[in-house]
């Protein structure tokens, strides 16, 4: 079973979670806590999607951002 949830892990590249975590790393990827949270059995479990979990823990903030073009991209794209 723990060989099954590495490399389940490694797959959708989530990190371990560890109980003995320090509080000066910075947070947990979103991925890994959401499906932390769909673990859970229930109806509110089951309706909860990736985009209204991620509001109502607030973590919009630590959500990762798209890559930004090069300088030299952006400045070919203007006219």
């Amino acid at each position: 079973m723990k060989e099954i949830s590495k490399h389940v892990r490694e797959l959708l590249q989530i990190e371990e979670p560890r109980f003995e975590r320090s509080i000066s790393l910075p947070p947990r990827d979103n991925i890994g806590l959401f499906l932390e949270q769909k673990t859970r059995t229930g109806k509110r479990s089951d309706a909860l999607s990736y985009s209204q979990f991620v509001q109502e823990a607030r973590l919009q903030e630590y959500e990762p951002k798209p890559p930004t073009p090069p300088y030299e991209e952006l400045q070919l794209s203007t006219p």
